[in-house]
């Protein structure tokens, strides 16, 4: 594989959409005491443990047709299941000069996501379980690991802090944005999957089903995100922010009911990008605030 093919599969920009439930969770008291930790953190997992797990996920669908982030995925071998190896390794390294709990969250992370790709296990193949795991993993689980790195957080620790309701309710904010948007970066992929035989979650919704249902977790997150921040000024300001890609959801939510070919790689992206951006760019405010 050439350089720029195995750069194209670590889907780096992606990385970027990802980004909020870090940020978000860092915007929790006591705040960032440590902002050198703090940047640290979000190295390590979104230049190496996400590109990590996406170069794993790549080498073993070796997809052909458009996937979450990549529009015209290069043929892929055996260099990128070592790229996939380098990259874990060196998250766990990066990841011990901050503690060992650190550690441990990366290899639970990388076990996950191996059982959810690797042929032998192939958690993707079962719609619901890769439903549910992918976005406890990507939601609660990051929102979780980065509280407690950031504030030397023992899981134990976690059931005697006094401001238990936002934590475990940013959790499921986290949780409940994943399984709204993960089904949709799947909607374009029905083919491929099918031919393969993975009976993934948007498949088994349909291309109608998988739309009503990001507007039903997207609903509960907003009502959770109302009570996280008690209708002040943050909940507003969010508000704001996502109007572009609430919009832009509502207007490809209307071409899809039409026609369910509007529901291609593009307009999926472009609706990730919009959320995505929206919700950086509200955490990142909140964060210049609170410093």
């Amino acid at each position: 594989m050439t350089l720029r093919a195995i750069w194209l599969h670590l889907r780096m920009p992606f990385s970027i959409y990802l980004l909020p439930v870090c940020l978000f969770a860092m915007t929790l008291p006591p705040g960032i005491s440590n902002w050198w930790r703090a940047v640290w953190v979000l190295l390590i997992i979104h230049v190496l443990v996400y590109p990590a797990a996406n170069t794993f996920n790549s080498y073993y669908d070796k997809d052909e047709g458009s996937v979450n982030g990549l529009e015209s995925p290069p043929p892929v071998d055996k260099t990128l299941f070592w790229v996939s190896m380098g990259l874990e390794a060196l998250a766990l390294l990066a990841g011990a000069f901050i503690n060992m709990q650190f550690v441990v969250f990366i290899l639970v992370y990388g076990a996950f996501m191996k059982c959810y790709s690797h042929t032998a296990i192939r958690i993707k193949k079962r719609p619901v379980a890769s439903w549910l795991l992918i976005s406890t993993f990507q939601g609660g689980f990051v929102f979780l690991m980065t509280y407690m790195i950031m504030h030397d957080v023992s899981f134990w620790e976690l059931f005697v802090m006094s401001d238990q309701i936002g934590l475990w309710l940013g959790t499921l904010i986290s949780t409940l944005n994943i399984l709204a948007l993960y089904p949709v970066t799947q909607v374009y992929q029905h083919a491929e999957d099918a031919s393969r035989g993975d009976l993934t979650i948007s498949r088994l919704m349909g291309v109608r089903g998988t739309f009503i249902n990001a507007w039903l977790c997207l609903l509960a997150s907003g009502i959770c995100f109302l009570l996280f921040y008690e209708g002040t000024w943050p909940f507003f300001l969010m508000i704001a922010l996502l109007v572009p890609g609430v919009v832009y959801l509502a207007a490809l939510t209307y071409r899809v009911w039409q026609n369910a070919a509007a529901a291609d790689y593009r307009a999926a992206m472009w609706m990730t990008r919009l959320t995505g951006w929206g919700m950086n760019i509200f955490f990142l405010i909140l964060l210049a605030y609170k410093s």
